[in-house]
């Protein structure tokens, strides 16, 4: 038997994934506290996800929606209140395993609040929930042969193969803490109405021992302020740059990191003075990390021996290799029908949500289609109503270029929305411009046969001693140098000192001359 060298690859395997739909649905008392609703103007929710309980071929998810709506007081004014609907899904996952990775991605479909009465709101949402089923395992394949006895005239063929090995896999937070003061033109705040935080144009990659991470959280307070208690509103931009430390990361390491905004918390605070002119900003941000090597395997495709018979043991391996790894931007503008009555005077406010709708593997390339989801609160002429909100969905198509890849193909897909713009374009139109962000990686499976064990046996001595000392051979369609070779127990390197081959290789119809090596 030889003594086969081999090299183990980290390989991270897609066993399953699944998608499950959530219908909540449940009424909310306003509290004693709080004003009678005359008319809900602005939802928003937020999906809080525990660790999942992972059984095989099953987890059980459990979490809560996070909801906050902006109202109409019968009185007169603005109030916001919030609260919590918690569930708990079931979700079948073939071929899953308690050892294996399991990750949840969530995304709010859909999010409706309807004033039942004064005192009552009904929320209604629809949430999809995908599990990701991954296992982590080695690949071994033979790349060297190792202590051979001299007697042996051995053969070698090797073959070189790029491969992705996954070098990390882990999740971590990265907490962003700051605060920020009110422009000098902006009244003190009196009451809090709304809040909001969003994550825009946010990157990561590796470095060595840690990961670097940038973007700019986008924040948002609508409030009541000055003597006479106007809506007032502030917006602020807030670029951040930091690292997570991460044992095991490597600068030169191709990534795959999905960021999302976990937690947020705004909340009014005192300046010097004691005047509520602050903003103190808590935020939390998920790291999804999947790191991953280049490397070139130089793999043993085949031996033989010239005096000895070697029977080989292979077996099927699949490799990893990247395709690409594509950060594109799709750019979207739509113009859309505003309510005419209350005539719109400004938008004060514009946010946005990417949803995809899917990912369809075409020739060499990769299409995304999506919408955009923006809601609007402007301010309009009607003094009674001041201040409205609209919902908009905006489609956009994205086609990334992918040579090479195929429905076997395995891709991460990462969205954002580094920016938003809304203005009234005149005729009751508002002129809505975005930048969505696409992070993707695809990698290829390749399946390659691997030699596992070889064995050395007595060469057929009778055989041996009655082929000729030297023939002629009529090269074939198909034949390979080595082919030939191999198959007369002679060497490449004998048959090419024994003819004149330009440019060392052979083609159907040579003749060559063999000579036996024993």
């Amino acid at each position: 038997m030889l003594e086969l060298e081999k090299q183990n690859l980290h390989r991270n395997r897609l066993k399953s994934q699944t998608e499950a739909q959530v219908t909540l649905d449940d009424d909310f008392i306003v509290p004693d506290t709080m004003s009678d609703i005359d008319e809900v103007i602005l939802d928003s929710g937020l999906i809080q996800l525990e660790p999942v309980k992972v059984q095989r071929e099953r987890i059980t998810v459990r979490g809560k929606l996070d909801f906050h709506v902006l109202y109409r007081r019968e009185e007169g004014g603005l109030q916001a209140l919030g609260g919590a609907i918690p569930f708990e899904e079931t979700i079948n996952v073939p071929d899953l395993d308690e050892k294996d990775y399991v990750s949840v991605s969530w995304q709010l479909d859909d999010l409706n609040t309807e004033m039942i009465h004064s005192r009552k709101l009904g929320i209604k949402a629809i949430v999809t929930l995908e599990a990701k089923a991954e296992s982590l395992y080695d690949t071994a394949a033979a790349v060297d042969v190792n202590g051979v006895d001299e007697e042996i005239h051995l053969q070698v063929r090797r073959e070189q193969i790029p491969a992705a090995a996954i070098a990390l896999r882990r999740k971590d937070t990265y907490r962003l803490k700051q605060d920020i003061t009110l422009p000098g033109s902006k009244p003190a705040i009196e009451r809090m109405l709304w809040t909001e935080m969003k994550l825009a144009g946010g990157q990561a990659k590796p470095l060595d021992g840690q990961i670097h991470l940038e973007g700019t959280l986008m924040v948002f307070a609508l409030y009541e302020g000055g003597e006479s208690g106007m809506v007032q509103w502030v917006e602020e931009s807030i670029p951040f740059s930091g690292e997570v430390e991460m044992q095991g990361a490597a600068a030169e390491m191709i990534p795959a990191i999905g960021l999302k905004l976990i937690h947020r918390d705004l909340e009014e605070k005192p300046d010097y003075d004691g005047e509520m002119r602050e903003l103190s900003i808590d935020a939390i941000i998920e790291l999804d990390v999947r790191l991953y090597e280049e490397q070139q395997l130089e793999l043993l495709q085949d031996l033989y021996a010239t005096n000895r018979e070697i029977v080989l043991d292979t077996g099927e391996a699949v490799f990893d290799r990247i395709l690409t790894r594509n950060f594109g931007k799709c750019r979207v503008a739509e113009n859309v029908e505003m309510e005419t009555d209350p005539r719109v005077l400004q938008i004060c406010h514009s946010s946005g949500s990417v949803k995809l709708d899917g990912a369809e593997v075409r020739e060499n390339a990769l299409v995304v289609d999506g919408v955009l989801e923006v809601k609007l609160l402007y301010l309009t002429d009607d003094d009674a109503r001041p201040v409205q909100a609209a919902t908009r969905l905006v489609p956009f198509h994205y086609d990334a270029e992918v040579p090479g890849i195929t429905e076997e193909s395995i891709w991460y897909l990462e969205s954002g929305l580094e920016q938003l713009t809304a203005v009234m374009a005149g005729g009751g139109q508002a002129e809505m411009r975005g930048v969505i962000t696409l992070d993707l990686l695809v990698l290829q499976p390749e399946k390659k046969q691997v030699i596992l064990q070889a064995q050395v046996q007595p060469a057929d001595t009778e055989k041996m001693k009655a082929m000729p000392g030297i023939v002629g051979y009529l090269v074939q369609p198909g034949d390979s140098l080595w082919d030939v070779a191999k198959r007369f127990h002679t060497t490449e390197a004998s048959i090419l000192a024994a003819n004149d081959l330009p440019g060392g290789t052979i083609s159907a119809g040579d003749c060559l001359i063999l000579v036996k090596e024993i």
